[in-house]
């Protein structure tokens, strides 16, 4: 138990001198994707060989360790899940990709033992071998500041956070600041909330600050609904005692003294995590009563959401925290007056608090000269679909889409082109190549009709459909609307039931008037964010994709072909051979003709499987 400010700094220098000593470490990547890719069966072979060859390995940080220990570590997230699994070796920077259980006994024999580079693990890309990560173009225009310690320290372990500098900026926050200090260091520095809305963090914090309730709660938003957005999972996962860090700093400044993160029940990791996070922080007097012998006392509670989208909203967060249904409520009063409870609230997402310590410890002057004007710091975003190189990626905000698709994302898979990104999930908008060179911060966005949202940016290629698109996320929105108000209910149905006749071919003049219209009132009259921003995919697409939706309503044409009622599948008389067996596979009868002559399909009956096409011996069955 650490009782004061120097027993914390002599603990931390002890775990340092510790942290050092591990002149070889092997990170093996521990998030989701890579355990689904088999990294604990990686780090189990690893430790089996390195006992086998009597090489002494440390799994957790020890203060009396062998000279030649090696340290063995699960960490956080590395960010390119698409070569997973992960395996990074230090101090050489090595980056292992695609490791598989065999590849264990030549990683220890080959490079922890014989000290060499296996050049077949290594990143390659254009007859280039990456040796390090660092040179990996996946990493080099990325700034990773919230994701430091993701894929370099124990996810697990407090010693290894606080051997890298962790719970400095509490210590600092206690002892060298007061209250209004910190709010004015978090207000100065410009940081804005990463959930989406991008509300300046340090005025949210004033205003809980000055309520005269003595009772006040600090709400961490680990919710999380964006469909492909894994930003804040990452960050519990790999790096849970900065978020806390963070808390406890928010506890100090606004007079609080309990916090509850809100984190999805799917996301089992993350919530072991934290709860391991918590355990040792409450071991050490990091959390409780009278930490480090000063009368600021905090606790934190977990509590598992349930997976509804609309829970990412503020009122209806805490109303699902305090147990009851997840549902908006009207405002005012806003949640800083009246939220868990009843009482002030702070409510920030997972990495707005964990960019809280870094500007306490740094200086908000440091944080402002990272990103823009207005929207300072850095950006996690979940890179994913069509695109070479998928994962977790922090870019200064700012930085632009072909930085981030082309430089870092690697461009599109061979033999097609870009069209679009879907950003800030359901509630963002399409953007396309004429914002290409547009910095991706909050104003930026907000004026071509998009959003940063909690950081998702879905890319899609040539060969999407983007009336199909708009549906996808309709209908998303529509079946996790809470169904309070009448707008949301009711319009965001009548849109889907509009985009669900023109996929289907049932599209008439008038339905994109009708599709508009309703975006306004649903937009104009919906009680909390996800009405207001429902219909965002909807508008964005009518407006850059006009073309696409008059091909499927007017000419009843999916121009991309995935629209599966919109496509029309005939034989070709000129190569049909009458061998029959197109017929012997449709499975209602569509297919008909004499043997050794051209076989028909009926239209009317067709239901467009396509599984007459691979059995046609002579290509004789195509699409149009």
């Amino acid at each position: 138990m650490l009782n004061n400010r120097q027993a914390l700094i002599n603990f931390r220098a002890e775990w340092q001198k510790a942290y050092e000593a591990e002149k070889t470490k092997i990170l093996i990547c521990a998030g989701t994707g890579c355990i689904a890719g088999g990294a604990y069966e990686v780090y189990d072979r690893i430790k089996e060989v390195l006992d086998e060859n009597g090489i002494p390995c440390s799994v957790e940080l020890q203060k009396e360790a062998p000279e030649n220990v090696v340290g063995l570590k699960q960490c956080g997230c590395h960010g390119f899940c698409e070569m997973g699994v992960l395996v990074r070796i230090e101090p050489q920077g090595y980056l292992y990709t695609k490791v598989k259980v065999q590849d264990c006994e030549e990683i220890i024999k080959e490079t922890i033992i014989g000290g060499k580079h296996i050049e077949r693990l290594a990143y390659q890309k254009g007859g280039t071998v990456y040796k390090e990560q660092e040179e990996i173009p996946f990493y080099i225009k990325q700034s990773r500041v919230v994701l430091e310690h993701c894929g370099h320290i124990d996810a697990n372990c407090i010693k290894d956070y606080l051997a890298t500098g962790g719970y400095t900026a509490l210590e600092k926050a206690l002892f060298d600041m007061d209250a209004d200090t910190i709010v004015s260091e978090i207000s100065e520095s410009g940081l804005r909330g990463r959930g989406g809305g991008g509300f300046p963090a340090g005025r949210k914090w004033s205003q809980v600050k000055r309520q005269a309730e003595p009772q006040k709660y600090i709400v961490c938003n680990g919710d999380e609904g964006d469909p492909g957005a894994f930003m804040d999972r990452s960050i519990m996962e790999g790096d849970p005692h900065r978020m806390l860090e963070g808390m406890l700093i928010a506890g100090i400044a606004c007079g609080s003294s309990v916090g509850y993160i809100y984190v999805r029940a799917e996301y089992p990791i993350a919530v072991s995590r934290l709860r391991k996070a918590i355990e040792q922080a409450t071991e050490f007097g990091l959390l409780g009563d009278n930490i480090l012998g000063t009368d600021f006392s905090f606790k934190i509670h977990i509590n598992r959401g349930a997976g509804a989208f609309v829970c990412g909203e503020g009122s209806a967060m805490t109303a699902s925290i305090e147990g009851k249904r997840g549902m908006p409520r009207v405002k005012p009063p806003r949640t800083v007056e009246q939220g868990l409870f009843g009482k002030p609230t702070v409510l920030n997402n997972v990495e707005t608090f964990a960019n809280v310590p870094m500007i306490i410890t740094r200086g908000s002057d440091w944080f402002k000269n990272i990103g823009t004007e207005k929207s300072s710091g850095t950006k996690a975003f979940a890179l994913t679909g069509n695109i070479q190189n998928t994962g977790l990626i922090e870019v200064p905000m700012g930085a632009t889409l072909r930085d981030i698709i082309f430089d870092i994302g690697g461009g599109m898979p061979e033999g097609t082109g870009f069209k679009a990104v879907q950003i800030g999930g359901p509630s963002g908008g399409c953007l396309t190549t004429e914002h290409m060179d547009m910095p991706l911060d909050f104003d930026s966005l907000k004026k071509v009709g998009a959003m940063i949202g909690s950081g998702g940016l879905v890319v899609m290629d040539d060969k999407t459909c983007m009336v199909e698109v708009a549906r996808f996320f309709m209908n998303f929105t529509q079946h996790e609307s809470c169904g309070k108000c009448v707008p949301c209910r009711e319009g965001t149905k009548r849109m889907l039931e509009i985009l669900e006749r023109i996929v289907n071919g049932e599209g008439q003049e008038g339905d994109m008037e009708m599709l508009l219209e309703l975006a306004d009132v649903i937009t104009a009259t919906s009680l909390c964010g996800l009405g207001k921003t429902a219909a965002n995919p909807v508008v964005s697409t009518i407006g850059r994709f006009k073309d696409e939706y008059e091909a499927h309503i007017f000419e009843k044409r999916c121009p991309t072909g995935n629209c599966q009622k919109l496509k029309s599948i005939f034989i070709d008389p000129e190569l049909c051979k009458g061998c029959t067996k197109c017929a012997k596979v449709c499975p209602v009868d569509a297919i008909s003709g004499k043997v050794k002559e051209p076989f028909v399909i009926d239209g009317s009956k067709c239901i467009k499987c396509e599984a007459c096409i691979p059995a046609c011996p002579f290509n004789a069955i195509k699409e149009g």
